[in-house]
């Protein structure tokens, strides 16, 4: 406990290590209050800290983390520059630790990515025949390590024999055995030279596989049983008068009672990757051929199934084995060394990474000299927390002591944090200052790397040690994350990269201790006031139940934050050979407040539609996070969560819910950012969001902020607007559609592609009506999408064909007019087509919006519409100047050709009227009205221009080109005669026409007719050849009146026979 408690004060006092700052760019001599000297170098960028107190690779790079830094990596001139001065001024001649940069934080991968496949040999219970032989000749072996995978057969309760070595002279010679105990446990033991030692060693008869290493040394005489990477028996004393024979017989699955011959205690289940080495490794090299890391210098023997003889029973078999080295690239042997230096250029080398060594931590230059600034201040004016810690240290009689060293168990952390909580308490009035947050979170960084016992060496009173460990560590982590100390962060910002520092202790601290903290229970929670953690365990089998965590709950927050791993996930960890499942879950409830409200995450806002102005995004809920253990490796698994949110609408924002978590590996030298990838929203609901990713870390929302441009009136209001144009547009288009068929008009190119327009823009409208009602069923709102997506984007198409019609009239374009409609065709229904299936094929599921039925703005899946748009908007905005430059051209001609006196003002009004009738009459048809879509931002004034223009589109059509077109003007004109002409054929009574006397007789005989005369007009009916009817105006008559004339030819001479008839009712 002393010793502890000196740790707890040198680290406490330890927030840099140094007494004064140098006034030059060059190393520095400087101490700290006890006497213990370190040298720190300072360049334009970074300080370099050299410390000489040896540790561990893994220690060493804790270490600096615990600092805010990290070890040197030496991988830019700069490092060198500055690692070289700071060795030559300290005469450092032994290698010391750097930093590899290549090797990145360990993250969970996806189990496909973990497994990889062995051929097995099966050993089947039905038979005791079953053994291979491993076809090699051995040399005598002075050391030995043989390592196998096993899996036992949970039904056979007898002793096996897993290998054995026979030599020509001795049978017994080297040999592996196991038998199951009263506890279902299979033990372990070894048989050297015919000893037979004690079943200590044990894995549990679990059915699954278990790695098994066993070495011997005859120098020394140790031996060693390795269990999944973990040495569960060794000891010593064995026969050290000679090697291990040579020239023997390996034996898979069978006890040799003779010379290769004479089986017993046969073997059932299954085996793969034997591997034999002539040298004995040590427990790294152990846990790297564990976690499958190639080791292979020194093999005698290496699996391969070519170099084994079974019996015929045993069978090859196919199976996965999780082997989380195979692609996270683990370097468990050896780590990176300075050597020295040579031509300025550094020797690098590779060192056991269990040697005690110096090494060289780095920090920017602006943080060095910030914590120098903060330790001078804790000096000079020691806080209320810190002189409470000396004063608990007092009564315990602790001397002070100072080498980060010092701090290598559990008993020792469990020490410091046990005298952090009581100053807490005592000092709670006063609360923390930023020195003691510092040194606190530089005290929970330590104690998380703690090197951890094996579990066989845990008693009953050292387990509830861990727990109290546990609770305090929480505790202490609570006390700086709390809401009070938000102020406080922003003052340490400079030297702590933010409260997530301390989220990431806390994780890797509950990771490290879960299988010490479940060795009693399956379920273990710790709450303190702003951090609730729970560690949970279960066996998979078949059925193996979900599992869910929620924060607590609260007056102030009745709807709680949960996070839940999916059923089916938890089978699948069991379908790909997993046993045991670890779920360690955490949750925050005061670091949104840490987090300073006016720094801005940076992230792209979502699409909208104008209506809203983006301002920023902010983190809006409490951070929930779940880690997964399977067979106590971290596995990465989908998962949902639920949370509040934290933050209330001031009036006149909006908030739109982001699903992301925490990325420490995003800006490393910032300790992460906020990430959004493989994360969804699931549900928007009132108060709360639900989220999907596809990983496990620290989850929170982050909602973007957004000023709404239009307020609630303004909104429905433009929604009514929208819904009665539509309305109306659709009538309108309805009525020009009936009045192109009914009337009559010519059949041409340009009636042709205004009809294909009027039905793709009637229907769209008509789809677009309906959208409401369909948005409340999933597969309608789909399909509703997809139709309006086709023929809004075929009503542009053929507001295209439109442009390049009028461009053909315009610029003479050689092209027969059925080779030119076949084109428009084309591209008008062909274009839509082909860009909806396309999007449909490659986007299907983020194809819709989530509320309603429309394309997806917040994804690449809206620009299957705005891409093509802004393409045919462009085009038409060219056709319009070039019309209007041709009708400018016109009109200026026409002007010339008038008397100088009209000319001037005339050519003023043709000028005007030139520019004025072309835009007025193909605006609607050429789309260009949706021009105004991408100004309805800035005012709502010009989103009601927008809805007006392009909702009454439908109505501009009907006026323009129905009700003032001269072509459907004509036709019911035409109409019109041919009604009354039919009537007057109708009359009942013929009368003889007397010409009047004002209206003298045309002569017949001398002026034939012809059809261009301007007296006449068309026919009523088809000509005969017996007579022609002609419709001539006779002023005698009524204004309104008409008579018929027959025209009857006779033999011979042409004769003209008069007859007028009277209508009836005239």
């Amino acid at each position: 406990m002393t010793e502890a408690l000196q740790t707890g004060l040198i680290l406490f006092s330890f927030v840099v290590v140094c007494g004064g700052e140098p006034t030059h760019a060059g190393p520095d001599r400087v101490g700290d209050s006890h006497g213990h000297d370190r040298l720190v170098h300072l360049t334009s960028h970074w300080a370099f800290q050299l410390v000489n107190d040896s540790l561990t690779f893994s220690r060493a790079d804790s270490f600096c983390r615990s600092q805010f830094s990290s070890l040197t990596t030496l991988d830019q001139s700069k490092d060198q520059e500055g690692a070289l001065e700071l060795i030559r001024q300290a005469g450092l001649r032994s290698p010391i630790w750097v930093g590899n940069p290549s090797n990145t934080a360990s993250k969970p991968v996806a189990l496909s990515k973990q497994y990889l496949q062995f051929s097995a040999l099966n050993f089947p219970k039905e038979s005791q025949d079953g053994f291979t032989r491993v076809n090699m000749s051995f040399p005598a072996l002075s050391s030995v390590t043989v390592c196998v995978r096993v899996q036992w057969n949970p039904e056979w309760n007898e002793v096996s024999t897993i290998f054995s070595y026979a030599a020509p002279v001795f049978t017994n010679e080297f040999q592996l055995r196991g038998q199951v105990d009263m506890q279902g446990r299979i033990l372990l033991a070894l048989i050297i030279h015919g000893k037979h030692l004690p079943y200590k060693a044990f894995f549990s008869n679990d059915g699954a596989w278990h790695h098994i290493c066993v070495t011997w040394c005859r120098s020394s005489g140790d031996w060693a049983i390795y269990v999944d990477g973990d040495r569960k028996d060794m000891g010593s004393g064995t026969d050290t008068s000679r090697d291990i024979y040579g020239d023997g017989i390996f034996i898979l699955g069978q006890d040799q009672d003779s010379f290769g011959g004479n089986f017993t205690e046969p073997f059932f289940g299954n085996i793969t990757d034997l591997n034999v080495w002539n040298i004995t490794l040590e427990k790294r090299h152990v846990l790297a051929i564990n976690a499958c890391s190639p080791m292979t210098k020194e093999m005698l023997f290496s699996w391969n199934l070519d170099h084994l003889s079974s019996h015929p029973v045993v069978k090859e078999v196919q199976v996965f084995l999780f082997c989380p080295a195979v692609h996270q690239q683990m370097e468990l042997q050896d780590c990176k060394t300075l050597q020295g230096w040579s031509d300025q250029l550094p020797l690098f080398g590779q060192t056991d990474c269990s040697d005690l060594l110096p090494f060289i931590c780095r920090s920017s230059r602006e943080r060095y000299l910030k914590m120098k600034q903060m330790s001078d201040s804790r000096n000079s004016h020691p806080t209320a927390f810190m002189n409470h810690v000396m004063k608990l240290s007092n009564k315990t009689q602790a001397v002070l002591g100072q080498q980060p060293s010092e701090l290598s168990s559990l008993a020792q952390a469990s020490a410091l944090l046990d005298v952090s909580v009581r100053a807490l308490e005592d000092t709670q009035q006063e609360g923390l200052q930023p020195t003691d947050m510092v040194s606190l979170i530089q005290l929970l960084s330590l104690a998380a790397d703690v090197p951890i016992q094996p579990l066989t060496d845990a008693t009953n009173g050292s387990q509830e040690n861990i727990k109290e460990l546990g609770q305090h560590f929480i505790n202490v982590a609570d006390s700086i994350i709390c809401e009070d100390n938000a102020l406080k962060w922003q003052a340490i910002k400079g030297v702590v990269n933010g409260p997530m520092d301390v989220v990431k202790s806390i994780d890797r601290m509950v990771t490290s201790l879960s299988p010490r903290l479940l060795a009693e229970n399956d379920h273990l929670t710790i709450h303190s006031p702003n951090i609730k953690l729970e560690v949970q365990q279960q066996r998979l089998q078949e059925g193996s139940r979900g599992s869910s965590f929620c924060g607590p709950e609260t007056e102030k927050h009745p709807n709680i934050d949960c996070i839940s791993v999916p059923h089916q996930k938890i089978q699948d960890l069991r379908n790909n050979g997993f046993h045991k499942l670890t779920l360690v879950n955490t949750w925050y409830g005061s670091l949104r407040p840490l987090f300073n409200s006016e720094e801005n995450i940076t992230m792209v806002p979502t699409v909208t539609d104008g209506s809203q102005r983006y301002l920023g995004t902010v983190l809006g809920s409490s951070v929930i996070s779940t880690t997964v253990l399977g067979d106590d490796q971290p596995v990465s698994t989908a998962v949902h969560f639920q949370l509040q949110h934290r933050v209330q609408n001031p009036s006149g924002t909006v908030y739109d819910p982001v699903c992301a978590f925490w990325d420490f590996g995003l800006i490393p030298e910032a300790g992460g950012w906020w990430n959004t990838k493989g994360c969804e929203v699931v549900s928007k609901q009132y108060g709360y969001t639900v989220c999907y990713c596809n990983h496990t870390t620290n989850f929170a929302l982050l909602l973007q902020v957004y000023e709404a441009q239009r307020s609630p009136e303004n909104e429905k209001a433009l929604q009514v607007l929208t819904f009665i144009g539509c309305g109306v547009s659709l009538c309108g288009l309805l009525f020009t559609f009936i009045l192109f068929i009914a009337v009559g008009v010519p059949k041409s190119d340009r009636t042709t592609v205004h009809k294909n327009l009027i039905v793709a823009l009637g229907i769209a409208e008509l789809l677009l009506m309906c959208s409401d009602w369909a948005s409340a069923y999933e597969a309608a709102c789909f399909v509703v999408t997809a139709l309006l997506h086709l023929f809004f984007m075929a009503s542009f198409s053929w507001m295209l064909v439109e442009g390049l019609l009028l461009w053909s009239k315009v610029v003479s374009v050689n092209i027969s007019e059925d080779r030119r409609m076949k084109l428009y065709y084309l591209i008008g229904w062909g274009l839509p087509v082909l860009i909806v299936g396309v999007t449909l094929a490659v986007s299907v599921d983020e194809y819709k919006a989530e509320d309603h039925c429309w394309l997806n703005v917040r994804s690449d899946t809206i620009w299957a519409f705005v891409g093509p748009v802004i393409f045919v908007l462009a085009v038409n905005a060219v056709v319009l100047c070039r019309v209007v430059m041709v009708t400018v051209s016109s009109a200026r001609r026409r002007a010339k050709m008038l008397s100088p006196s009209s000319a001037s003002k005339m050519q003023t009004f043709d000028l005007t009227w030139a520019v004025t009738r072309p835009v007025l009459i193909l605006l609607p048809v050429l789309g260009l009205t949706w021009l105004c879509g991408v100004l309805v931002h800035l005012s709502v004034v010009v989103a009601y221009i927008f809805i007006a223009l392009n909702a009454f589109q439908g109505l501009y059509i009907f006026l323009v080109y129905a009700v003032y077109n001269s072509e459907v003007r004509n036709a019911i004109k035409r109409i019109k005669e041919k009604r009354k002409a039919l009537s007057f054929t109708n009359c009942s009574q013929p009368t003889s026409f007397l010409p009047s006397q004002r209206a003298p007789v045309p002569s017949w005989g001398h002026s034939p007719l012809t059809p261009s005369s301007p007296e006449t007009s068309e026919t009523s009916g088809p000509p005969s050849s017996s007579s022609t009817s002609l419709v001539i105006k006779n002023e005698s008559f009524r204004k309104e009146s008409f008579v018929t004339f027959s025209l009857k030819p006779a033999s011979g001479n042409q004769v003209v026979l008069l007859t007028g008839f009277k209508p009836s009712g005239c």
